[in-house]
């Protein structure tokens, strides 16, 4: 089953050329890219790659890992 979810990323100017984009909802998810559509496209593998691992190590510990919808 694939699902969805929006997350709100910032995209900050690097000194050295390119953008630093991060997700404030999860910590420690960050990213680059030279370009603001290269950044966004690597912010969402990380995102990916973030959300597994942090399922991987909420199974490991016994805990539940739901789903829940937040209209805003």
């Amino acid at each position: 089953m694939t699902t969805s979810q929006t997350y709100d990323v910032i995209l900050e100017p690097s000194e050295e050329g390119g953008f630093t984009v991060y997700v404030p909802a999860l910590r420690g998810c960050v990213s680059e890219g030279e370009t603001e559509a290269e950044a966004l496209e690597n912010i969402r593998e990380a995102i990916v790659l973030w959300l597994e691992a942090w399922e991987d190590i909420a199974k490991q510990n016994g805990s539940l890992v739901r789903t829940v919808d937040v209209a805003r």
